[in-house]
């Protein structure tokens, strides 16, 4: 072989060994996981998953975003720290292809809230990741969904100092709703397609609305002369913020919800996650005994409650609920919608009781009430004319207790209050507007 050659056929060799070296740099190794069907599929799948790593690794970010083991690091040590961070992992009790990583944007605390913090985040880095990663395992019935972890900065003050501290995003989406995000010809599909995911900053549930703020609960009403509240997300390292908002020119919208009493994210720390144990529950529980015996007893002739399912405390999406299981029939036929029957259930029977259960916990501005809201759980039986009682829907609405005192109040609508909980149908989450679900019958 010519010399000049060789020396070709070495460089392209050392090339090739250079780009497996680094997208295998960015996938956990197979003997790391301990779990043996997870162990099984990081093999079996190990060149789709080196694919994504490179992919990823050739993607160019807003700022500079690095796959990694761990979050929370400042960038120094990052380019120095494990970032093989790609594997199959266990969320909710599904198989999912689970990535994590370090994004070195930040963000001022007193001009983007949190939901806007995440929403920047996701359209920087989380979309443009599920786009790499979904095509590979979208027709895998091994991976039941995708999760991506984020860490980003922000900006703010303690003391009148300024500080700088990380801030996480998690995101989890089925892989349907993953993939209809990806399939979205517009915002509306792809905003459907957000709503069946969960989100979560520093394991506070938020939602991500791609136009404006969207309806949701605590909101401040813009000042004078101040940016709304859906003004596009710009990390203080930015001198121009490219968003969707900027590039279509979409409206701002301002949020339909009454203003809050203080600001939102003018406190620097997050407040601590609420203790979701069985002992803690357990502990709640003790502590409510007598006030949910009495609510069982006076409001049953209108809530009709399971008889076998008494009111009990619940972790849900890491927060603390108190679920209320209850019967709902319905003059529906077998043919209705589970949307329409969703959308009835609430309007004829749970919207009844909200006022009425809110009464038993009177808002205490000293006291942490020690749950996060309320769940009613209903089993929606059909009783269509001229037909026995028949059919069953099980559906689960969980409302914060912010939104249910805003309902409470009259300041919210009972659509508002759903948009800002989250709707379960058989165990799925699901959107669901009111108007639409009973206006279309069949």
């Amino acid at each position: 072989m010519p010399r000049s050659s060789k020396c070709k056929w070495l460089v392209r060799c050392f090339s090739l060994l250079a780009a497996s070296a680094i997208s295998t740099a960015q996938v956990v190794a197979p003997v790391e996981i301990k779990d043996p069907e997870l162990r099984e599929l990081q093999f079996k799948y190990m060149d789709d998953l080196k694919a994504v790593g490179a992919d990823v690794n050739n993607t160019s970010f807003p700022y500079p975003f690095y796959l990694s083991r761990k979050l929370d690091l400042d960038e120094q040590q990052q380019k120095a720290a494990d970032q093989r961070s790609i594997r199959f992992d266990k969320y909710l009790g599904h198989t999912v292809l689970a990535i994590t990583g370090n994004y070195y944007a930040a963000y001022t605390a007193d001009q983007l809230n949190k939901d806007q913090r995440a929403r920047s985040t996701f359209l920087a880095v989380v979309e443009p990741v599920l786009k790499i990663a979904v095509p590979r395992f979208q027709s895998n019935s091994s991976v039941q969904g995708f999760a991506v972890e984020v860490s980003h900065h922000i900006m703010g003050k303690v003391m009148g100092v300024p500080m700088e501290r990380p801030e996480n995003l998690m995101v989890y989406f089925p892989r349907n709703s993953a993939l209809k995000l990806l399939a979205g010809k517009d915002d509306s599909a792809r905003q459907a397609a957000l709503l069946e995911a969960q989100f979560f900053v520093n394991a506070d549930p938020v939602t991500i609305w791609l136009e404006g703020e969207g309806p949701q609960v605590g909101r401040k009403a813009p000042a004078p002369d101040t940016p709304s509240a859906g003004d596009p997300p710009a990390p203080v390292n930015a001198e121009v913020a490219d968003t969707p908002e900027t590039r279509s020119g979409v409206d701002k919208i301002v949020p339909a919800f009454p203003k809050r009493t203080k600001p939102i994210d003018d406190v620097p720390h997050p407040h601590p996650p609420r203790d979701t144990s069985p002992q803690a529950l357990a502990s709640l529980q003790a502590a409510n005994k007598q006030t949910l015996e009495t609510l069982v007893k006076e409001l049953d002739p209108q809530a009709h409650f399971v008889s076998y399912a008494a009111p009990s405390f619940v972790a849900f999406r890491q927060s603390v609920f108190l679920e209320l299981s209850i019967n709902s029939t319905l003059n529906e036929n077998s043919g209705a919608s589970r949307y329409r029957l969703a959308a009835m259930a609430f309007d004829d029977h749970i919207a009844h009781l909200i006022r009425p259960v809110l009464g038993y916990f009177k808002p205490d501005p000293k006291q942490d009430p020690q749950f996060d809201g309320i769940g009613f759980s209903t089993t929606v039986h059909l009783n269509g004319k001229g037909q026995p009682a028949s059919g069953s829907e099980a559906i689960e609405f969980f409302f914060p207790m912010e939104s249910l005192r805003c309902y409470e109040s009259y300041d919210c609508t009972g659509q508002q209050l759903i948009d800002a909980g989250t709707v379960l149908i058989n165990g799925e989450r699901v959107s669901l507007d009111l108007q639409i679900a009973e206006g279309s019958g069949r």
